[in-house]
């Protein structure tokens, strides 16, 4: 009798927590069937990548040392870079360096190891082609200024749901000027230094105060 009853329990208990799942997924279908639908016009209207978006690798000739770090610290070992010694200077000398963007991840390890800054992360996405081959991008290829959604004339940009102000959900007819939900790290580090300024300020004053009333 008594394991009949804990089975009905344990059984209870499990219905009851299916239930309760089942109306916290319902609860997320009903509150996006209240939202108005957002269609972006691609490729006419285009989303801005986030400030921190790793999109294509911009490469910069000059400024490459050919130390090879970029391929020592991808996981795949992606990078190609094509140097020869110099006898007479005793250093190397580059030829051509290249990545496929077709077997890349965009982790960002290479920039962010790179000792000379010759690599940088784009906010441009729009890799796509006919021919795989053509995603490998020698230097001149990586050399190429990348793309910008807010430059291109000819391109509407709309903000993401994320850099919209709050309470809006249509990112269409929104004002470049007008403020987002959030804010951006440059101003986040700005009021993190107008408070420590502000505090050293109150304790020199609490400082002077107290040793006014010690005289």
């Amino acid at each position: 009798m008594t394991s009949f009853l804990k089975k009905v329990a344990d059984y209870t208990r499990e219905a009851v927590d299916a239930a309760n799942y089942l109306a916290k997924g319902l609860s997320v279908t009903f509150d996006h069937m209240r939202r108005r639908p957002v269609t972006v016009q691609y490729p006419y209207e285009k989303l801005i990548p986030s400030e921190r978006y790793r999109g294509r690798i911009h490469y910069e000739f000059d400024k490459c040392i050919a130390c090879e770090v970029c391929v020592r610290v991808c996981p795949i070992n992606l990078p190609v870079v094509d140097w020869v010694m110099n006898k007479e200077t005793k250093k190397k000398e580059l030829r051509n360096y290249s990545i496929d963007f077709g077997v890349c991840i965009f982790c960002g390890n290479c920039v962010e190891y790179c000792p000379t800054n010759c690599l940088s992360m784009t906010e441009e996405y729009e890799l796509s082609t006919f021919d795989r081959h053509s995603l490998n991008f020698d230097n001149v290829a990586l050399g190429r200024l990348p793309t910008s959604v807010t430059t291109d004339p000819s391109v509407h940009p709309l903000r993401e749901l994320a850099y919209l102000p709050k309470g809006v959900m249509d990112p269409h007819d929104i004002p470049s000027s007008q403020s987002r939900a959030g804010k951006l790290p440059s101003e986040i580090i700005q009021q993190i230094n107008q408070e420590s300024a502000l505090d050293k300020t109150t304790k020199n004053l609490s400082n002077i105060s107290a040793a006014e009333k010690d005289n």
